[in-house]
């Protein structure tokens, strides 16, 4: 029989896997109300977007899912949204032609243009052989799930409220373009528990489109 502590996990697991979900379909919405992506909101804020209006980001990579611009909880006192531990939930938008995305109707105009989004955030299944930093960081070769995501949301796990140690964790907040996904691994040297899923261009594209703003 599980333990308790295994049931909580388990229980806390799948309502994070919920909640991240959710954030997607608002995420959506949101941009198919405003013809735009929210901006991440800085941390040691508020859970609302930064700046607000949208535009050109102030924390493309680092940032946190502005609960308050999207009218989602639960949240903490400040806004934040949580996931399933407790910890506020993690956002990340394109730093490529950022406006372009979170600005209003210029994804329209990209695609009037003929322009494909400036999508470049990576995500891997593995820390190990990432290359670069900041905006010219990237997956080693063969180990890419995504080289155009315009959206990243992500839980840190069940020990999101500690420092992580492992470098796939560590990936997740060093403030690049580049994250990690994979399946969870147990505590140690190389422990993995966070949660991520990522915004490609075209289920933008397909959301916009059924919500008559593109073409």
């Amino acid at each position: 029989m599980m333990t308790l502590s295994a049931q909580y996990e388990n229980v806390a697991n799948s309502e994070t896997q919920r909640r991240l979900n959710d954030a997607r379909e608002a995420l959506l919405g949101y941009a198919a109300a405003n013809g735009r992506l929210p901006c991440p909101a800085l941390g040691g804020a508020t859970g609302i977007e930064s700046p607000v209006g949208g535009g050109s980001c102030n924390d493309n990579w680092n940032g946190f899912l502005p609960a308050i611009t999207l009218g989602i909880s639960p949240t903490n006192e400040n806004g934040y949204a949580l996931d399933g531990w407790g910890n506020p939930i993690r956002y990340a938008t394109t730093k490529a032609v950022s406006s372009q995305v979170t600005t209003a109707n210029q994804i329209k105009t990209a695609w009037n243009a003929g322009t494909a989004l400036a999508g470049d955030l990576r995500v891997c299944n593995t820390a190990t052989g990432i290359s670069g930093s900041g905006g010219s960081a990237s997956c080693a070769a063969g180990s890419d799930l995504s080289t155009n995501a315009v959206a990243v949301i992500y839980s840190r796990g069940n020990n999101g409220a500690t420092a992580p140690v492992s470098a796939d964790e560590l990936a997740n907040g060093d403030a690049d373009r580049v994250f990690v996904s994979h399946t969870p691994t147990p505590a140690g040297a190389n422990e993995f528990n966070d949660l991520i899923i990522w915004i490609s261009p075209n289920i933008l594209y397909s959301r916009l489109i059924a919500a008559g703003r593109l073409p």
